[in-house]
């Protein structure tokens, strides 16, 4: 698929998958083969690259290629010391393994000696990383010491442990005498004490030493929830390959380092000192280590040795894993199931494109387990996930197994508040699911975040068809913030729970429409002078009142015109099946009265303000009986009156080129002008497109805008503004950063991709598929954005994609190219066919295919197109279902429609084929 921009001359001999014209310059390739296994030469060349390692349980790891990083299961429970993405090259503290040689000295297999890191520039030792879901193998060879080092990491299905093996090869002539031995530095207690009561913690530290290895179990805990029982155990055991446990230990840091020693050249390693300590020595007040020194080996040329370390956090089974068929057993079951979740894979003919995108189509499940916490580039600290990261990442889950998501979304919805604001961390899974206001328990409120609910929903129920999902009732999340959070109930009785009471007694629970009307309504009767969605406190990435008093978002008051259409075709689609009516607690009646007719903003804030007056502390429990045509009506009238509001009112031009402005700012003064000097933002536009807003002559123009004051392809595309010179302390903190960094003017691959799937909605395909271009070459040419395969949250001024695996631009990459270009969509549960591929994508191939999951069922689309045709140019011919014409498809609106019932009638366990080819449709 020709999705990537063609190299240039110069790159077609040294592109990001070939052979670098420098022997040291870093190197990425895939493997030969399927499965997503890439290597990256002289991996230890790159600063600031991370691996990450996990697994469903809540084991997280990230992994440097020298093996720095750390090992937690939350921010309390640290088995090796928090890393910000700076600590990556700033600490000496790794999971080092050492071998001393006589007369020859200490090396590191990991890379990690005050020696070697001098040597690292000279290529006195080669370094080659090799990665695939989710592990990490690391192979260093050392030509002076005569050894090769083999480091496989990785985190087993069910247990809370990292597993690592060390092999190391003698590649020399002559006969090596070995004295190998494992130093990881344990932390052993929360993140927050990396500074607060460092040395006091390690106080509360009990360390013993069993057969196997070092266990560290402190007596308390001291962090922001105060002085409580530590009830969790880390340990760090080890045995030879064939199970042999470790002869001796050094289980206390300072003894091992010695007087003026450092974690890179140790006393106990240099001098090649006699373990500290043998298996049932006990201390007590000091930092750990879990250090296992193994018996003494001597190796023949050619000849390899295998040692097996766990670093466990309450893994009282962990010892299961010390031997090497123990180890390979679960390194290939933990494969299997990375592999497994991959639900979405492409067939372009591009190899590497193809490979890459099953790492794009990881990383919403990555980011699930890891949150935007437990990464080093961090963007919070505490844990937990945020709401609008939970309900994007979502997208790609329902892409692969859309009906297994039913229970999950259901329960996301309690953490909505009846005044239509909702908790913003979710910690837990499954029926553990908890809700918390905030991570600093600062009561704040997004506007955009009551959107995002309904878009992960609205696929939901056409990839599914379950209407029935709108019905279910649910609780809502009520912990005494009201008015919108404005306010705060005095004295209220946490223990009645964190349920919204009803007056007489009990616990009001809505339908998920209810739920989904409750947040729009608010939102859309939530508006400034300008007639525009409000700006809240926590807006412009937690502004706090930077522009909460007038400002204004245009760009999501454009969504909010779409979500309220979409609400409208839900409430046809129940009509359509005989739901004459929907019950609504009677409260929603204010709100649907303020969308009657185009009422001034004051007025709209009143009824706002009296509908949140009215479910304080309870609401009546009266039911409200509502027509569901009559309501479906009103919705639409109302999202129409706004987007032509947002037509007439918001048009930017600079003479040449028209835009959309996005936002006012805290003045009341709108932020995108065309004169004196341009100001221009690409969220202001993305929505009106995407929307539906922007007719077809506006949204050309605003691609030329775009194209004109955005676009930077040397950065990966397009820029989330233009340069404002100012810091505009009346919209949001973004103006603070310099510019091309994070939210003030980079490539920021969320927005640049729900650009691209805007393009491609309108049916702008040349527009969008430039965008995904830039965005998807950039990314995957490792000279220039020097990550690992997958898309980053965004690329500095340098070209270096930052926050790797943090971003929801992945879920709405995936879902651009399964629905918008491959054109395989769900309405309500039937299969649509209509892509939206161009001639320069099929190049000289005449099949391209997208194995996805729908009903269930595993099926692989694939369109021909034997007459080379262009997007516009042709028309869905006939189509095979599993070799033989598809029975009782129909065609609708130039798409091609298998209905639900004939997948449903499919079995569920074999690969299922729909074969399309594209023809003439007899347009020039």
């Amino acid at each position: 698929m020709s999705i990537l921009p063609k190299p240039s001359s110069a790159e077609q001999t040294d592109g990001p998958f070939s052979e670098g014209s420098c022997s040291r310059e870093p190197r990425l390739q895939f493997e030969d083969g399927c499965g997503g296994v890439f290597t990256l030469s002289n991996a230890d060349r790159v600063t600031g690259l991370y691996f990450p390692l996990a697994n469903d349980n809540g084991m997280m790891s990230c992994v440097t290629p020298l093996l720095g990083g750390d090992v937690k299961t939350g921010q309390s429970s640290f088995l090796l010391t928090p890393v910000s993405v700076e600590d990556l090259h700033l600490s000496r503290s790794t999971r080092n393994f050492w071998l001393f040689q006589q007369n020859m000295g200490a090396w590191s297999a990991c890379g990690v000696s005050a020696a070697q890191t001098v040597a690292r520039t000279c290529g006195e030792e080669s370094c080659r990383m090799k990665a695939g879901f989710l592990w990490q193998t690391v192979v260093r060879e050392s030509r002076s010491f005569g050894l090769r080092s083999e480091v496989t990491t990785f985190v087993p299905e069910e247990e809370n442990v990292e597993l690592t093996r060390v092999r190391i090869t003698n590649i020399s002539e002559i006969r090596r005498s070995l004295v190998p031995t494992a130093a990881i530095p344990v932390f052993a207690r929360p993140a927050d004490n990396l500074r607060d009561h460092r040395h006091v913690t390690s106080l509360l530290h009990r360390i013993h030493t069993e057969r196997f290895g070092v266990v560290t179990e402190p007596t308390l805990i001291f962090d922001e929830h105060g002085h409580r029982r530590n009830h969790t155990v880390y340990t760090v055991l080890g045995a030879c390959g064939t199970g042999t446990p470790p002869v001796g230990f050094f289980p206390l840091l300072h003894p091992f380092l010695g007087e003026g020693g450092t974690l890179d050249w140790p006393e106990a390693i240099t001098e090649n000192r006699s373990p500290d300590a043998t298996a049932g020595f006990e201390a007590a007040g000091e930092e750990a280590l879990g250090g296992l020194r193994f018996q003494a080996v001597e190796l023949e040329p050619g000849e390899s040795t295998e040692y097996i370390l766990a670093l466990g956090i309450n893994s009282p089974n962990a010892v299961r894993y010390l031997s090497s068929a123990k180890f390979q057993k679960a390194f290939s079951e933990s494969q299997k199931a990375w592999e497994k979740k991959i639900g979405v894979r492409f067939s372009t003919g591009n190899r590497n494109f193809d490979l890459w995108m099953r790492w794009v189509v990881l990383e919403p499940a990555i980011r699930r387990i890891f949150g935007c916490s437990f990464l080093p580039h961090h963007d919070y600290g505490r844990g937990g996930r945020g709401w609008r990261d939970l309900w994007q990442d979502c997208l790609t889950l329902l892409l692969t197994d859309g009906s297994a998501m039913a229970e999950p979304l259901w329960r996301f919805c309690a953490g909505m508040r009846f005044d239509g604001t909702n908790a913003t961390i979710i910690d837990g899974e499954g029926k553990d699911v908890r809700f918390v206001a905030d991570r600093n328990n600062i009561a704040r409120v997004w506007m955009d975040h009551a959107a995002w609910p309904l878009r992960t929903i609205a696929l939901y129920l056409d990839e599914t068809g379950d209407l029935d999902f709108l019905m279910r009732r649910q609780t809502y999340f009520y912990d005494g913030r009201v008015m919108r959070c404005r306010e705060t109930i005095p004295d209220r009785d946490t223990a009645s729970g964190t349920e919204l009471p009803i007056k007489n007694g009990g616990f009001w629970r809505g339908t998920i429409l209810e739920h989904l009307l409750l947040e729009t309504l608010t939102a859309c009767c939530d508006v400034g002078e300008h007639g525009m969605l409000r700006l809240e406190n926590a807006d412009w990435d937690d502004a706090l009142d930077m522009a909460a008093e007038r400002g204004e978002s245009v760009a999501f008051s454009s969504m909010y015109a779409g979500n309220l259409k979409t609400l409208a075709g839900f409430l046809r689609a129940l009509a359509a099946r005989g739901t004459e009516t929907v019950e609504l607690a009677a409260e929603l009646i204010e709100l649907t009265n303020g969308l009657q007719d185009e009422a001034p903003p004051d007025r709209m804030q009143e009824r706002l303000n009296h509908f949140c007056t009215s479910c304080c502390e309870s609401i009546s429990g009266n039911i409200a009986v509502v027509n569901t045509e009559d309501l479906a009506g009103l919705l639409e009238r109302h999202a129409s009156r706004l987007a032509k509001r947002i037509r007439q009112q918001e048009q930017v031009t600079d003479g040449t080129y028209r835009w959309l402005n996005g936002y006012y700012d805290n003045d009341g003064l709108p932020v995108e002008r065309g004169k004196p000097e341009v100001r221009m933002t690409l969220t202001g536009q993305v929505f009106a497109l995407r929307y539906g807003v922007a007719d077809k002559i506006f949204a050309k123009d605003i691609a030329a805008a775009a194209d004109h004051y955005l676009f930077a392809p040397e950065l990966g595309g397009y820029r989330l503004n233009t340069d404002f010179h100012e810091l505009k302390l009346n919209l949001g903190r973004q103006f603070g950063f310099a510019y091309g960094h994070k939210e003030n003017g980079s490539v920021f691959s969320h927005m640049a991709v729900m650009y691209a799937n805007a393009l491609y909605h309108c049916g702008m395909v040349k527009e969008g598929r430039r965008a995904l271009a830039a965005l998807i070459g950039h990314s995957m040419d490792f000279r220039k954005s020097r990550i690992y395969p997958g898309i980053p949250e965004y690329f500095g001024p340098d070209g270096r994609g930052m926050y790797h695996y943090l971003t929801g631009a992945a879920s709405w990459l995936t879902l651009t190219l399964r629905c918008e270009v491959f054109g395989i969509s769900g309405r309500l549960g039937n299969l649509f066919l209509s892509p939206k591929l161009t001639a320069e994508d099929f190049a000289d191939r005449r099949l391209l295919s997208c194995e996805t999951y729908f009903l269930g069922r595993r099926m692989r689309v694939s369109y021909r197109n034997p007459l080379h045709l262009d997007y516009g140019g042709y028309t869905i011919g006939n189509v095979l279902l599993d070799g033989n014409l598809a029975a009782r498809a129909v065609r609708k609106d130039g798409c091609f429609v298998l209905p639900s019932d004939v997948i449903r009638s499919l079995d569920t366990k074999h690969l299922h084929t729909l074969d399309a080819e594209l023809t003439f449709n007899g347009q020039k």
